[in-house]
């Protein structure tokens, strides 16, 4: 949803990634007031999306039924980022289950900008 954040600063926004999930438990859960405000600071990171790219509030694609498919956000400045998803497993018959573009570029954002 954006890449004001450091650590996706080389993604862009729209992109779609097959990105592992290994939770049972946990969501995002917040008010709607909340998620007005993380919106319009554009501290919503990553949603949970369709095979079409539309907002998943089904459990096949937002397994834990986070609220608005909200899957990751981040601190105000854009420093801190938190998500559920583990885009650290993107090699190659690491997550055999998992097809498809598994290599979003957050590590190499970060180390970029605080290098």
């Amino acid at each position: 949803m954006t890449n004001k954040s450091p650590w996706l600063s080389l993604c862009n926004p729209g992109e779609i990634y097959e990105i592992p999930i290994s939770h049972g438990e946990g969501k995002f859960a917040a008010s709607e007031e909340l998620v007005r405000k993380l919106a319009a600071n554009g501290q919503i990171a990553t949603c949970y999306v369709d095979l079409d790219g539309n907002f998943a509030s089904d459990t096949e694609f937002n397994p834990n039924g986070s609220i608005c498919a909200i899957e990751g956000i981040t601190s105000p400045d854009g420093r801190v980022l938190g998500k559920m998803g583990h885009t650290e497993r993107y090699e190659s018959d690491l997550t055999k289950n998992i097809p498809g573009n598994k290599y979003q570029k957050i590590f190499e954002s970060g180390v970029a900008y605080f290098l």
